[in-house]
């Protein structure tokens, strides 16, 4: 890991501000989940992706299937896609 020379203080509440450049390029957003992870002294953090997540709604049912490598649709994810195809060649 590099440092980046950047230095937050804990706060009372035990929050640390991670700072709006670093989250526009990781691509964190307000309200987004992170996951904590900790070894040997040291902290962690990834934004939290679910496994299974469709990619047009980000829902995640038992029903969702992946057609192809990344490609992973819920049930209406998979209407909404077919819906615009079917719209774009006017059929």
């Amino acid at each position: 890991m590099k440092s980046l020379g950047i230095v937050r203080k804990v706060d009372e509440l035990g929050r640390v501000v991670i700072p709006v450049e670093m989250r526009r390029v990781l691509g964190i957003n307000i309200k987004d989940p992170l996951e904590i992870f900790a070894k040997d002294g040291e902290l962690m953090l990834r934004k939290f992706e679910l496994e299974n997540k469709c990619l047009i709604t980000g829902e995640v049912t038992p029903e969702n299937k992946q057609y192809a490598e990344g490609l992973i649709l819920s049930p209406s994810g998979a209407r909404l896609l077919f819906d615009q195809l079917k719209e774009g060649w006017d059929i």
